[in-house]
């Protein structure tokens, strides 16, 4: 069995750290992930909820904020709960495993390009 899942969106608001009755950090927070788009050009985008524990926890809350790119691998975790009306309830979230910085403003503006000219005068290939 297989639950592998891979994101890459921007914090629809800052992470939220909590502790847990014996001390153990779970931060969540949603990120907006955008889907392909539809011949008819419209966009569509999904709103994931997701939680991170312990050091990933910490690290989001650290270094995150709303609307900032990440990315993200994890697991999608199905939870059934009963809500203060006594309905049964159930969600879907993605507990991550490793959270990544995956682009911002000022690394897009210093960033080196990958490739390099060629003096075409040369001729010849470098490979």
């Amino acid at each position: 069995m297989l639950n592998n899942i891979t994101l890459m969106g921007r914090l629809t608001r800052d992470p939220e750290l909590r502790h847990t009755p014996n001390g153990v950090p779970v931060a969540s927070f949603a990120l907006a992930v955008g889907r392909p788009v539809k011949e008819s050009g419209e966009r569509q985008t999904d709103f994931i909820d997701v939680v991170a524990w312990r050091n990933t926890a910490e690290f989001v809350t650290k270094y995150f904020t709303k609307g900032q790119l990440c990315a993200l691998t994890g697991r999608l975790q199905i939870r059934d709960w009963t809500d203060k009306e006594g309905n049964k309830r159930r969600s879907a979230e993605v507990v991550a495993d490793r959270v990544y910085f995956a682009d911002t403003k000022a690394a897009a503006e210093t960033r080196e390009p990958i490739f390099e000219d060629m003096d075409e005068a040369d001729g010849n290939l470098p490979f």
